[in-house]
């Protein structure tokens, strides 16, 4: 394996909120970076930053009383990447074994429709890697399209924030679309556990997480593909 993993961040920077047409400020969700990354880093892979418009992102989330969050906030080095984060032109999808989406409810602006991560992400897919997202960041993965023309998602089990979970926050009727939804118009089957629960559900290398808790356990998931007889000698030219 080339021990790399692209973690992708969202550019955007606001959620719309009501009685705040102009929004509010958000980003990526910390703890939905720092405990992948821990998991990852720790296990000897290497992480690369990317997002959508590439250099600086925002953070939501800042509980510094994590301490995961802690000892990578005060990381000059790897706050330093969530803020020069890569283009998308400047990524080889063949040195990656493995792409992960993070989330955040600024994803749900900026993901869907970038064309460029899609097509990295279908690439690592199809040499074999993993693909993967937790929480909002599922909204990264509704329009992958793989080189046969099917969606990524179609025929797979996922997990993503639900309905259930919208409504508790708030945000039922300001998101722009419901992940559940648009992800089973993909033909997924979406898989939900009780509001703000772990839930990780595996289908053949795709890795879902229903929200921030289930971020250890993503991870922990592509962790165990990566390390599978299935991909000994890294994804497959």
């Amino acid at each position: 394996m080339s021990q790399r993993i692209l973690f992708v961040l969202t550019s955007h920077d606001r959620k719309s909120v009501a009685n705040a047409p102009e929004g509010v400020p958000s980003g990526f969700y910390l703890s939905e970076v720092t405990h992948p990354h821990k998991v990852l880093t720790e296990a000897g892979f290497s992480i690369d930053f990317v997002s959508p418009k590439g250099g600086k992102t925002h953070v939501d989330g800042l509980n510094l009383n994590d301490p995961v969050n802690a000892e990578f906030w005060n990381d000059p080095t790897l706050r330093a990447a969530t803020e020069n984060t890569l283009a998308p032109s400047q990524i080889d999808p063949d040195v990656y074994d493995a792409i992960f989406y993070a989330g955040g409810h600024a994803t749900m602006w900026d993901f869907p429709d970038n064309a460029e991560l899609a097509s990295i992400a279908a690439r690592i897919y199809e040499r074999g890697g993993v693909v993967s997202a937790v929480c909002h960041g599922a909204a990264g993965l509704m329009n992958i399209k793989l080189s046969d023309g099917r969606y990524l998602v179609t025929g797979k089990k996922v997990s993503a924030f639900t309905h259930d979970e919208e409504r508790a926050v708030g945000l039922y009727d300001i998101v722009p679309f419901l992940l559940a939804d648009v992800l089973e118009e993909r033909g997924a089957k979406h898989l939900p556990a009780a509001n703000f629960e772990a839930q990780v559900v595996v289908s053949d290398r795709l890795v879902t997480g229903q929200n921030p808790a289930s971020a250890k356990g993503v991870a922990e998931a592509i962790l165990s593909l990566l390390v599978s007889s299935t991909l000994i000698g890294g994804p497959k030219p």
